[in-house]
């Protein structure tokens, strides 16, 4: 049965990346005054991206390995090139943009492309800039990013739904399910999170600088827990309890035997069972309503396994001072009624003019959405 359903997936996306425009649009419901339309189409599994000083908008990818260069060459607010910059990689799931160069996450190593702007058409050559990663391709792809501080903040997933890393035959490396983040200059690596499951998706609040990152809850053990998470880093060493407690509070029955929950750290937002929150973002455009200056944005991928699929859509986190407030749907209707799917946000990325870019892996597009008052 799931082999059938891989295959009738892999052909639902094929039919849908050679649609293009054709897309259900119409179907997605956003609140009053938001306008949502393809952006750039055949940006195939697109998901992280990163802006170039030009303007080119780079996308990575996860089972295509490509990189993806979407370029507005006429300035109408939608792209109209497409170009291959690499390819034949191991899931460069996330780039990153800096001082002219482009970084690509490729499981065991990060790539640095230099100059990108000026040879992205040109198969440019790649450096290698981190090695020595763990290999496992099991939540292997990662999404990166530089802070505030100027590190390269890398994670590295659990290779597994379900194991205990430290001290295991197969699996001894501390670095599994945890955030790193390294200094370029020196090679120094640092930790910054520990007992975190899966992240692809991680931002800066922009008055505190704290790190918040999503986390993918493990799977079989129902459809309705363990939920997933949205967590914030408020100091050194925290662990946030994979694989010995899920949600906060609840004990794994396989490893949590012994454990305290109020050992480790809680999160800041439990989700849905299964919606799989990949991207989140918070905006700090001046094109949105006011009231949404600074809020988090939650791309909710969807469940795989669930018996009634849940999440597919994009969530905002609204914030009470520093605690999050309320936790409300922005856009829905990537699911249809009877239960297929036609389209999975996975990342953002916040446009010179406020507008807003959101990536789907499923239909192999990437949307922008505006306002208009």
């Amino acid at each position: 049965m799931k082999y059938i359903l891989g295959v009738f997936t892999l052909l639902f996306t094929v039919l849908y990346s050679n649609l293009g425009h054709t897309l259900p649009l119409e179907k997605l419901i956003l609140p009053d005054g938001f306008k949502i339309e393809v952006y750039a189409e055949d940006v195939t599994n697109a998901r992280q991206m990163a802006m170039g000083q030009s303007g080119i908008i780079y996308v990575g990818s996860r089972g295509e390995g490509k990189v993806h260069a979407v370029v507005d060459t006429d300035k109408d607010g939608k792209a109209d090139k497409v170009v291959v910059v690499a390819e034949n990689l191991t899931m460069p799931t996330g780039i990153a943009y800096k001082d002219g160069d482009l970084y690509v996450a490729a499981v065991s190593e990060v790539l640095k492309f230099e100059n990108i702007d000026d040879v992205y058409a040109n198969s440019p050559k790649a450096e290698v800039v981190i090695s020595g990663l763990p290999t496992e391709t099991h939540h292997g792809w990662k999404y990166i990013d530089f802070g505030p501080d100027g590190w390269l903040y890398v994670p590295v997933g659990a290779p597994c739904n379900i194991c205990q890393t430290v001290g295991d035959d197969k699996f001894d490396d501390p670095r599994f399910a945890s955030i790193l983040k390294f200094d370029l200059v020196t090679g120094e690596m640092k930790w910054v999170a520990k007992g975190v499951r899966n992240t692809v998706g991680f931002d800066w609040q922009p008055d505190s600088k704290e790190l918040w990152f999503s986390d993918n809850g493990r799977d079989w053990m129902g459809d309705d827990i363990p939920p997933c998470e949205i967590n914030r880093v408020t100091a050194d060493n925290q662990h946030f309890g994979y694989p010995y407690i899920h949600g906060g509070d609840i004990i794994d029955p396989e490893f949590g035997s012994g454990k305290n929950p109020d050992d480790y750290t809680k999160p800041e937002l439990k989700l849905g069972a299964h919606v799989a929150p990949l991207g989140v973002h918070f905006y700090q455009g001046k094109h949105f309503p006011a009231t949404y200056n600074k809020s988090l944005f939650v791309a909710e991928h969807g469940s795989w396994n669930r018996s009634e699929k849940s999440g597919y859509r994009v969530m905002r986190a609204n914030f009470d001072g520093a605690e999050i407030g309320s936790y409300e749907t922005f856009i829905e209707g990537f699911l249809n009624s009877d239960d297929t799917v036609w389209g999975r946000p996975v990342a953002f990325l916040t446009l010179p003019d406020g507008s807003m870019l959101i990536s789907d892996d499923f239909a192999n597009v990437i949307y922008k959405v505006t306002y208009q008052k």
